[in-house]
């Protein structure tokens, strides 16, 4: 076992480069400009929206209280008729970026985190380069990304939309892995 301790640089190091690749996947990369949609007359739907003075949250349209709820006519009728919606309200502040940036990083040190935990409890010091790639890859690919998939199971987000982003969860793995691996202690 290696202590946890001794794994201080390469859980920075992995955090910071994921936090860089994450930038240039969403900020200058194209891949995730069309993981949104516009809705047709846009303005009309915010003016719509707008009147009601929606508090920031996740809100599902038409929404049962129950599942006795869902079963009765009323229910059925709203659900037939349409449109069924998932939508999450931003509130005003939502392009202040700060906050969510820490956040992001925060996670990322999480991820970092939890990989050196998993490979410091089961390789020992001087192990080879691509065994503690391959442990703490797998763990942190799983961090980065196998939590999106049911958002697109059970929420109906696009396919196309998690896939992609389960490529840059690929990518922030090797990163971490990387990083774990160059840093081991020998």
């Amino acid at each position: 076992m290696v202590p946890l301790t001794s794994l201080w640089l390469p859980i920075l190091l992995s955090a910071i480069a994921v936090f860089f690749a994450s930038f240039l996947v969403h900020m200058v990369l194209p891949f995730h400009r069309k993981d949104y949609g516009k809705v047709p007359a846009e303005d009309d739907v915010m003016a719509a929206l707008r009147k009601f003075s929606i508090a920031p949250g996740d809100y599902f349209i038409p929404c049962a209280t129950g599942p006795a709820e869902m079963k009765t006519p009323e229910y059925k009728k709203k659900a037939e008729q349409g449109p069924l919606v998932i939508m999450t309200v931003l509130g005003s502040n939502a392009y202040a970026m700060g906050r969510r940036l820490v956040q992001w990083f925060l996670f990322t040190v999480v991820v970092s985190l939890f990989a050196a935990y998993v490979a410091s409890r089961t390789l020992p010091p001087g192990t080879t380069y691509i065994t503690v790639f391959r442990i703490a890859g797998t763990v942190a690919f799983a961090g980065y990304a196998l939590g999106l998939w049911p958002n697109s199971i059970w929420y109906s987000r696009k396919w196309s939309t998690t896939v992609l982003s389960t490529f840059d969860g690929l990518l922030y793995a090797l990163l971490t892995a990387g990083m774990l691996g160059w840093r081991w202690p020998r």
